[in-house]
């Protein structure tokens, strides 16, 4: 070992004291972090918490620079909101405190960790092909594509299924004697992860009385997130897309599938997607071009002869 680095070591060791207390203290800090860190990840909070770090950046960052104007009223936001905060997110937190005590030791696995996922066109043919079934037969359904914005705390108000996508398993959930075909079904990571959730109502006023609770729903779902959710009428079997507060009628079984490609495959992909096509169907011409030059040849070889 060089003598630097064994001085670094020498001199690390002679300054930095560990103590039983300090390991436990770390500990502690680790599980702290660790179900916070849960409790954000699964939930709406996590986009408001990212906000709220971003106010406690700006107001170091205020200190250090001596921005005291600036400093001043980020201070009184953040003691405001930190109460504002705990109010708005009470049942949550209490929730989180509930579980936190009975939740066993096996559940401290990698946060990293996640199970491979489905790829997104195998979802897309499951919801399209029970979605067109269910719009023949009039069945009504409520399906919730869930984005970057976490629904676990709608999660919660339902029953979880973690499933594989399946259009049979997707017109059993929504078949009206089952008890769970009043609720929404949440696709979270290209699984059908929970089924009988209670969605918030959109508070519009000029929506159009023809729309029952459900496009009210997956209107309101669509407000409240960056999901996709697609709705099936009882009444009438009109498909229907809602995203970002709006609501889209009268799809197929191609153009829903289109609108659920758009939304699910990332647009890198995409573009990856076209350009191998391209490169194909140039490696295809120039094959073909190469064929018919190659029989003009032989012909005018034989020509000759």
């Amino acid at each position: 070992m060089p003598n630097w680095l064994t001085d670094f070591f020498a001199s690390f060791s002679r300054n930095i004291k560990f103590s039983f207390v300090d390991i436990v203290d770390i500990i502690c800090v680790a599980v702290l972090l660790y179900y916070v860190y849960k409790f954000i990840r699964d939930r709406r909070a996590g986009k408001l918490a990212l906000g709220v770090a971003f106010i406690i950046l700006f107001l170091i960052l205020s200190d250090v620079l001596e921005m005291h104007a600036l400093q001043y009223i980020l201070k009184n936001v953040f003691q405001v909101g930190i109460i504002t905060f705990v109010i708005l997110f009470q049942p949550e937190f209490r929730s989180a405190l509930e579980k936190m005590g009975g939740e066993s030791l096996r559940g401290f696995r990698s946060i990293s960790e996640q199970k491979g996922a489905p790829s997104a066109q195998v979802i897309i043919d499951a919801v399209t092909s029970a979605v067109t079934d269910m719009s023949a037969k009039r069945t009504g359904a409520l399906i919730v594509f869930e984005g970057t914005t976490k629904l676990g705390d709608l999660i919660l108000t339902g029953t979880v299924i973690n499933a594989d996508p399946s259009a049979f398993l997707i017109k059993n959930i929504f078949f009206d004697k089952s008890p769970l075909h009043d609720g929404a079904v949440i696709v979270r990571d290209g699984r059908l992860y929970a089924a009988g959730c209670l969605l918030p109502l959109s508070a519009k006023s000029d929506i159009t009385q023809d729309l029952g609770t459900r496009h009210r729903a997956a209107i309101g779902m669509s407000e409240n997130s960056d999901a996709l959710v697609v709705v099936v009428s009882e009444e009438t079997g009109i498909i229907s897309v809602a995203r970002d507060g709006v609501l889209k009628r009268g799809f197929k079984t191609q153009s829903l599938q289109r609108e659920l490609k758009a939304y699910l495959v990332p647009e890198t992909e995409s573009q990856v997607g076209k350009a191998v096509s391209r490169l194909k169907r140039a490696k295809r011409t120039k094959k073909t071009s190469d064929q018919a030059g190659k029989e003009a040849k032989q012909k005018e070889d034989a020509n000759e002869a």
